[in-house]
């Protein structure tokens, strides 16, 4: 029989606050992550360390910001009022202390407690924080939150008043982490549309945006499809910019203060509501919500007052006021009323835009009511097959289960035939990671309307097994991981589930829910070790390293993976390359290269990167 638990005084321990940060990291910086994802911890330091010298912009000091980040090594530097010599060290490991708690001195800030610096800081192998102000500089270095070196007293200086932090986040944290520059571009090109003026050198490259959210707007689509030019409106605290295309789905960006919020909040959703009042208004008609807002392509950018987020890493506005005082507007009637005012004299001001948007919405209207019939019948099937969905092996937790600590990490594989999916089922972590198995090539939807969603029972049946038949709001799985064999059906039927989704479903791909796995295409070993190896370089590394004669084994296909082996590759060490748009490509454009007729550029593009594949095993091993 074992004995309680003692439950004494000696059980109870304060935590220093580096402590603290380093024991429950996904307080402070939301999650992990090795840098697949676009909202892992990695891209959280480099934000907390760019919102306080964006902070100093926005009260009017500094126009420019320069960063440099390598593999392992981030730089930011800016050109502000830098922060006060005799609290350099205070500012960046105290962790109440810092200048935004005086509303006076930051308005509207987006660092909004000073609290990530001291994050990053804890959360990196080195830290180093340098001040320059007027001819003087102070600067002190840390590891993992613990001060290791600083200069005695002040420095004299002829370095522009500023701040420069250098970190290097911290390997036993961020596991084999690595900086995707698709990333990195996004973020600091949203910066830039929302301070207007502001230059960001970020690796040799200029970032600057005279527009705002009208160029956040331009860069994104594409404007011969666009239905008519974009809207963009700006008023005190508040800009807008507004478009509808031919695409499915709602595109939204939203930011507050400067935040890019991904997850929204009380504003879009003020946004979302005001448009279809307004469009409804201006029209006299009532037309239905999805019909209004159908290829919508969206951006709000509103400054509030001591922002309230639902986490600490800032994605999602919590506030319904625009300040605290409760008397200020509420952030539903500050928007609606903006919304109402403006868009409303627009469309009276621009009757062609007008136009343009009515038939839009009666379009959309009109193939809502033409798939009516039979989204009906599929989804009564869709309910049968639910309740024995052979297609579907389910996991516990789902990412829509609020209180759950692990809905983060589910996943949904979706495989090609038995024998694949019969490794993974046998492999997978029933709590979070679920299979789909499709039968073999799904129909290529390139160009269909959307009526073959529901026509055709395999996309059907993954549509509901999502749950995102209207939005992404009901999204059952955080990840949605294509895995198939590596070889040309593999790669074919990766192509056509990818059709899917960015026809369909951008918004999957946009918000970063998509990804293909990598499994190793071979495996060497010897009697003492075993490496599996994702490419030809990793395979002749590992001959080198293993001596003479090793057994090497070809993955043909991942039926071929023991369950024991799949077990490894879907675990903790998972290889998952995330599926980014492109910046110079809107997904009409990129459909068409790839899915469309065969076209003389992609002709071009085969005929001149076309690659003979040889088995060089025998030379390796010669």
């Amino acid at each position: 029989m074992t004995s309680e638990p003692i439950y004494n005084d000696d059980s109870i321990r304060s935590l220093d606050w580096k402590e603290h940060i380093r024991l429950r990291p996904g307080m402070y910086i939301g999650k992990l992550g090795d840098g697949s994802s676009v909202d892992d911890g990695i891209y959280v330091l480099v934000k907390e360390i760019m919102d306080n010298s964006i902070d100093e912009h926005m009260m009017g000091n500094g126009k420019q910001i320069d960063v440099k980040i390598s593999d392992q090594k981030v730089e930011v530097r800016d050109y502000g009022r830098g922060i006060p010599l005799g609290k350099v060290i205070d500012c960046v490991s105290k962790i109440n202390t810092g200048g935004k708690y005086d509303s006076g001195a930051f308005q509207k800030s987006v660092g909004l407690n000073g609290v990530g610096t001291k994050a990053t800081n804890a959360l990196s192998n080195y830290f180093k924080v340098q001040s320059y102000r007027d001819g003087q500089t102070k600067w002190a270095e840390f590891s993992k939150g613990e001060l290791i070196n600083e200069s005695k007293g002040t420095e004299a200086s002829t370095s522009k008043s500023g701040t420069f932090i250098c970190f290097e986040p911290d390997n036993t944290v961020f596991k084999n982490y690595h900086f995707i520059p698709q990333f990195l571009d996004s973020l600091f090109w949203n910066y830039a549309f929302l301070n207007a003026g502001l230059t960001i050198n970020f690796n040799g490259e200029k970032y600057f945006s005279q527009n705002g959210l009208l160029d956040l707007l331009s860069k994104k689509t594409n404007a011969d499809e666009n239905r008519y030019p974009i809207i963009h409106l700006k008023g005190s605290d508040i800009e807008l910019a507004i478009t509808h295309n031919n695409q499915y789905g709602e595109e939204y960006y939203s930011f507050v203060n400067g935040q890019n919020t991904t997850q929204g909040g009380t504003h879009l959703a003020a946004f979302r509501e005001a448009i279809v009042r307004t469009v409804r208004e201006f029209f006299k008609k009532d037309f239905d919500p999805s019909d209004v807002r159908a290829s919508i392509v969206g951006a709000i950018a509103i400054r509030v007052q001591e922002p309230v987020f639902e986490s600490q890493t800032k994605t999602k506005l919590g506030s319904t006021n625009i300040a605290p005082d409760s008397s200020s507007p509420s952030i539903r009637t500050f928007v609606g009323d903006f919304v109402k005012t403006e868009l409303d004299n627009y469309l009276h001001q621009n009757p062609s835009a007008a136009d343009a948007l009515l038939k839009r919405i009666l379009q959309s209207e009109r193939e809502r009511k033409d798939i009516a019939g039979i989204k009906k019948l599929a989804n009564e099937r869709a309910k049968k097959a639910n309740l024995h969905n052979k297609k579907l092996r389910d996991c516990r937790v789902h990412l829509t289960d609020e209180k759950a600590e692990s809905r983060q990490e589910t996943i949904l594989f979706i495989t090609e035939g038995d024998s694949a999916s019969g490794s993974i089922t046998k492999s997978r972590d029933v709590q979070t990671q679920a299979v789909f198995s499709l039968r073999g090539k799904p129909l290529n939807s390139f160009g269909l309307t959307k009526k073959i969603v529901y026509e055709n029972e395999e996309f059907n049946l993954l549509q509901h097994a999502l749950d995102i038949e209207d939005s992404l709001d009901n999204l059952r799985y955080n990840k949605i991981v294509i895995a198939t064999d590596a070889d040309v059906d593999g790669m074919h039927i990766r192509l056509l589930i990818l059709t899917f989704f960015l026809q369909f479903f951008p918004d999957v791909v946009r918000n970063g829910h998509l990804y293909i796995l990598e499994t190793p295409l071979f495996r060497v070993r010897n009697k003492k070790e075993t490496i599996y190896c994702y490419s030809d370089e990793e395979r002749r590394n590992a001959i080198e390293k293993l001596g003479p004669k090793p057994e090497i084994t070809r993955f043909k296909g991942l039926g071929e993976i023991s369950p024991e082996e799949f077990g490894e590759f879907i675990g903790e060490n998972i290889k998952l390359e995330p599926v980014i748009l492109e910046k110079d490509f809107t997904i009409p454009q990129l459909l068409t290269y790839y899915m469309g007729k065969n076209t003389p550029e992609r002709q071009k593009f085969i005929i001149e990167n076309l690659v003979i594949e040889k088995d060089l095993e025998e030379v390796l091993l010669s």
